[in-house]
């Protein structure tokens, strides 16, 4: 099986559930893609991480870190910097904090990231773009240069034009489309 068939059927057995939901934006729909279960699996922590690292050296970006905002976009930053490891220009990871914390270093932006790294933003769920826009924002603020942003699955809700509008090259490992549930809602 191709890894995306295997990250397709592994999606769609352990993160996508029916119901009636409310999203982050607000808008209500029928279905919520919860990608934790499948990018926290072993299997998927492998297949994320090989497909992740493949996009990143076909767009030939070449950054020294991936990460994007806790929680969502941890375990595929780490899964992308370990599959990065035996390669000639393998990858660091880091987390980008939704807000400060207030004892310790007070930073925002955990783990391997240093101002003038050029690092890919990494997201689980592109629906609107606002985590990915907020991550962006955060690591251009400590100087760090932003060479596109990697997704697990594009909702195709709007999320990727926000960003492409803005100037963001954006890369995602699959879409609703491709999962079956465009047009569901």
């Amino acid at each position: 099986m191709k890894d995306q068939e295997s990250l397709r059927r592994l999606l769609l057995e352990r993160s996508v559930q029916r119901g009636d939901f409310t999203l982050a934006s607000g808008r209500r729909s029928s279905y919520y893609i919860d990608c934790r279960p499948t990018t926290m699996s072993a299997e998927g922590l492998v297949l994320i991480g090989r497909m992740g690292w493949a996009a990143i050296q076909a767009a030939d970006w070449r950054p020294a870190a991936v990460g994007g905002l806790t929680m969502g976009a941890d375990p595929v930053a780490y899964a992308i910097a370990a599959a990065s490891f035996t390669s000639d220009n393998p990858v660091d990871a880091f987390s980008v904090r939704k807000r400060t914390k207030d004892h310790g270093t007070g930073r925002l932006i955990e783990g391997n990231f240093r101002s003038g790294n050029a690092v890919v933003v990494i997201e689980d769920v592109i629906t609107s773009g606002e985590s990915a826009t907020q991550a962006i924002a955060t690591v251009e603020q400590a100087g760090g240069l932003v060479l596109g942003v990697l997704a697990v699955v594009d909702r195709q809700e709007g999320g990727r034009r926000a960003l492409e509008a803005r100037g963001c090259r954006v890369l995602t490992l699959t879409t609703v489309g491709e999962l079956g549930l465009e047009g569901i809602g």
